[in-house]
């Protein structure tokens, strides 16, 4: 009992640690978002997509109020509808989000000297989509399309980076339409730049690869997966199409980083085995689970 207390502190740092950490990577992100929004897309008059392209348009068409205070008006009704689906922590780190990156937009303004448009639309989908991940890594989001793409993603497993290319794509039709197709165009490069980068840094080296392996010499290979590698393997009974043999079919799931060595187990004890590697959208699981705390 006379350790109540201290242990009481030691998880009330471990909680303020956590929050800290979190809102860390949810500023850094936005200062990052803000570099790419204020020094590369405002001078050129590019737009974005989402909630923050819908400011930038009703910011260049109506300049009376700053762009950050745009996109925090444009996230009210969102967040309403927001808190029926997202959970609780993830809503409330959110808020936080987008009150910071409405605050980073209006305060960050550093001109990057790059005046080739198809330059600056690069960079700035490199800054936006690394600046996007790391938010998104995070138990919150900046707000916007990213709280969609994260109830697209736990409702229906579409992925962060094609939602966001999605919303992306209907606001540029806008934006074409209002402004000219040349900008449109322009901002289509950063925006795609922006989906492949996000999709990069959330899931790229924790997504999971889905093994099926066909071979006579199936238990040893079964024996030296579980033995050297450490990796759960499940045992699939099959029937070849042609010779109506009984085959015995490895299935696995595993890391980036563990499929060379699996290759590897597999031409030592077979090089002649069948072997189907595919992506993974997402794992559910104690041990392989690539699922994102949302």
């Amino acid at each position: 009992m006379a350790n109540l207390p201290w242990n009481s502190s030691k998880a009330g740092f471990r909680a303020i640690g956590r929050v800290a950490w979190n809102l860390g990577l949810i500023l850094t992100g936005s200062v990052l978002c803000a570099l790419g929004i204020n020094g590369l897309l405002v001078p050129h008059k590019f737009l974005s997509g989402g909630f923050v392209g819908v400011a930038m348009v009703v910011f260049y068409l109506l300049p009376v109020v700053p762009l950050g205070v745009y996109y925090f008006l444009l996230n009210i009704p969102l967040f309403a509808v927001g808190w029926l689906y997202v959970g609780r922590r993830f809503f409330l780190y959110s808020i936080a989000g987008m009150a910071i990156f409405s605050g980073a937009v209006e305060w960050v303004h550093l001109s990057l000297p790059i005046q080739d448009k198809i330059l600056s639309a690069l960079l700035a989908g490199i800054l936006s989509g690394i600046g996007s991940g790391i938010i998104l890594r995070s138990l919150g989001s900046a707000g916007g399309s990213d709280v969609l793409a994260v109830i697209f993603l736990k409702r229906f497993s579409v992925r962060l980076g094609t939602t966001v290319l999605t919303l992306n794509a209907v606001v540029l039709c806008l934006g074409a339409l209002l402004f000219s197709l040349e900008r449109a165009l322009y901002t289509l490069v950063y925006i795609y730049v922006t989906a492949q980068i996000v999709n990069l840094v959330v899931t790229g080296w924790s997504q999971r690869k889905a093994m099926f392996i066909i071979s006579s010499h199936w238990e040893q290979i079964y024996h030296d997966i579980l033995r050297d590698l450490r990796r759960g393997v499940t045992i699939l009974h099959g029937e070849g199409g042609y010779t109506r043999q009984k085959e015995q079919i490895l299935f696995t799931v595993v890391t980036f980083r563990d499929v060379p060595r699996i290759k590897q187990v597999i031409r030592r004890a077979d090089p002649s085995a069948f072997v189907v590697i595919t992506d993974t959208l997402e794992v559910m699981g104690q041990r392989m689970g690539n699922q994102p705390h949302w």
